[in-house]
């Protein structure tokens, strides 16, 4: 079989495509791979691109490819569905609504599905930002599947964290209000043509102004830009601000350490995943079976399963 790491750092898309999988999977050979391609990340422009569903992120997301490609640099898109309870499969539509990049070598799009986790994104997103980053991909951008003000999970994967919103979204506005608004880097008005534009305009604009008051002094200023999507319109305005958060956190140091924040995040997240399958594989049936029957409480039975792992609490 031919060297899957050497093929990733010479940009092969077949040996991306094949390491994405494997980590995907939780394939050893994908932790191989990414070991050996680590050293050659932290260059990408990793965009989280997230808000409520039906806002038009993937048509956003499709005609920002267009801009980028139109000026030359290679794009990543993984594009995070949600994955069926009941079969384990994800529903994966975004890459047939960017079907015209299919066959642009410049492009890479890839689906993931959930598989269970909260916060709009899957463990494997962080690994496959890491592959097309080790390929060569300038810009990445990851959509996540839609749950509204719950995704913040981009926040700590992404330098660049894009909110789309719509006109007419009512009570979503507040959810932005509770939770993503706070977080985001751009927010994006799509669906321009929509009637209630100006409404919900002025509306994040308001948003916008108290949440500036709360900010240090130097700190990025977020701003609204409005987008049809659909029609094409609004792009070049949206790339022309992601250009100019780039500079803002490089100049000030923030992207090494967004980078460095979100590696931090993934490692926890591992060791997350490896020890709840430690303490499940070590619980003993009697110990179970104690707490189901309330002979025992969960903090005490829980005290007792990391004593025997040699964990302190």
């Amino acid at each position: 079989m031919k060297d899957v790491a050497a093929g990733v750092l010479a940009g092969e898309v077949a040996a991306g495509a094949r390491a994405i999988r494997w980590l995907d999977d939780g394939d050893a050979r994908g932790r191989d791979v990414l070991r050996r391609i680590y050293p050659a990340t932290g260059r990408a422009h990793v965009i989280g691109v997230t808000g409520p569903p039906g806002a038009g992120k993937s048509t956003l997301i499709d005609l920002l490819v267009t801009e980028e490609r139109a000026r030359g640099r290679k794009v990543g898109v993984l594009a995070v569905d949600p994955t069926s309870p009941y079969t384990g499969g994800a529903l994966l539509g975004d890459r047939v609504r960017m079907g015209r990049h299919a066959t642009d070598p410049g492009v890479f799009i890839r689906s993931l599905g959930t598989r269970g986790e909260h916060g709009g994104l899957s463990r494997a997103a962080y690994d496959a930002c890491l592959v097309l980053d080790a390929m060569g991909y300038e810009v990445i951008f990851v959509e996540t599947v839609g749950v509204g003000q719950e995704e913040l999970d981009v926040v700590a994967l992404a330098h660049t964290t894009l909110i789309v919103a719509v006109p007419g979204l009512g009570d979503e506005v507040q959810a932005l209000k509770a939770g993503l608004l706070e977080a985001g880097d751009l927010l994006v008005l799509n669906k321009s043509d929509r009637e209630g534009f100006e409404q919900t305009r002025r509306h994040l604009e308001l948003l916008l102004h108290l949440r500036r008051g709360t900010q240090p002094p130097g700190s990025w200023e977020a701003p609204l830009l409005p987008a049809a999507a659909a029609r094409g319109q609004g792009g070049e305005a949206i790339l022309a601000a992601l250009a100019a958060h780039r500079e803002h956190l490089q100049s000030s140091g923030a992207f090494a350490e967004r980078s460095a924040r979100g590696s931090e995040q993934q490692l926890f997240a591992i060791a997350r995943a490896g020890l709840t399958a430690r303490l499940r594989a070590h619980a003993a049936a009697q110990l179970l079976a104690d707490v189901r029957e309330r002979r025992l409480d969960p903090y005490t039975a829980a005290e007792r399963l990391l004593e025997g792992l040699g964990t302190s609490r």
